[in-house]
C-alpha cells in the first residue's frame, strides 16, 4: 500500500479524463440524435424508399460493433481522410447510436395518437406542420426513458476510444495502474467513476422525464 499515495494524487489525473468521456458522450448523443431523429421520421411517415433506406440502415448500423466502424472511420479512411482521434471517435459512437436512437424516436412518434394528426390537418395545418407542432414535441416527451437508457450505453461506449490513443478515463487509468502496479485498486476508482457519471445522467433525464412527462386524462381536470 506503499503506492496509495501516488494513487491519490492521480485522482484529477482521471478526473481529467472523465472530463473527456463526458465531451465524448455528449457530442456523440447529439450527433446519433441529429441523424436518428429524420431518419425515424422517414420510417414512419416517409414513402416506400425512404422508409425502406432507413430500416436498412438501422438493421446494418445495429449490426456492427461500435470498436470495428470506430477504425473504420479513424484507420480505414486515413487512406481518403485523417480525422482526429476525438472526432472520429464522437462520430463513429454517435453512428452507432443513431441507429438505436431511430427505433426509440420512432417507437415514440408512432405511440402519439393517428387522431392527432388526422385533427391538425383537419384545422388546416401541413402534414410538416403538424409533425413539428403537434407530434414531435409530444414524442420527444416520450422518448425520454428510453433515451436515458442509450444515454448510459453511449456513456460507458466512450471507453472505446482509448483504442485509437485518446488519453480519456480507461486509458489515463491504464496508465496509472501501470505506473503504481496496483490495477485493482486503479480500475476500481475508475468503475466508480463511470458509475457515478452513469447515475447522475440516468437521474438528471428520470427527473427531466417527470418535469416534462405529458398528463394524463386524469390530472388535467
Amino acid at each position: 500500500m506503499d503506492k496509495l499515495p501516488d494513487i491519490i494524487n492521480s485522482i484529477p489525473y482521471l478526473l481529467q479524463g472523465a472530463l473527456l468521456t463526458i465531451a465524448v458522450t455528449v457530442l456523440s448523443l447529439l450527433t446519433g440524435f441529429v441523424i436518428g431523429l429524420p431518419l425515424a421520421l422517414m420510417r414512419v411517415y416517409g414513402g416506400k424508399f425512404s422508409a425502406k433506406f432507413a430500416a436498412t440502415y438501422s438493421t446494418v448500423m445495429r449490426g456492427l460493433p461500435s470498436l470495428v466502424v470506430l477504425f473504420i472511420l479513424f484507420y480505414g479512411m486515413a487512406a481518403f481522410i485523417s480525422l482526429p482521434a476525438f472526432v472520429a471517435g464522437c462520430i463513429a459512437l454517435g453512428f452507432c447510436s443513431s441507429a438505436y436512437q431511430m427505433e426509440l424516436l420512432r417507437g415514440a412518434i408512432q405511440s402519439v395518437g393517428a387522431g392527432q394528426m388526422m385533427a391538425a390537418r383537419a384545422l388546416g395545418m401541413s402534414r410538416l406542420q403538424a409533425i413539428m407542432s403537434i407530434i414531435l414535441p409530444q414524442a420527444l416527451r416520450l422518448a425520454i426513458p428510453s433515451w436515458s437508457n442509450e444515454a448510459a450505453v453511449v456513456l460507458k461506449d466512450s471507453s472505446l476510444i482509448y483504442s485509437v490513443g485518446l488519453a480519456e478515463l480507461l486509458r489515463r487509468s491504464q496508465q496509472v495502474a501501470a505506473r503504481t502496479y496496483q490495477s485493482f485498486i486503479v480500475y476500481s476508482i475508475c468503475a466508480l467513476i463511470y458509475f457515478l457519471l452513469t447515475f447522475v445522467t440516468n437521474r438528471g433525464l428520470d427527473h427531466a422525464e417527470r418535469v416534462f412527462r405529458l398528463p394524463t386524462p386524469l390530472e388535467e381536470h
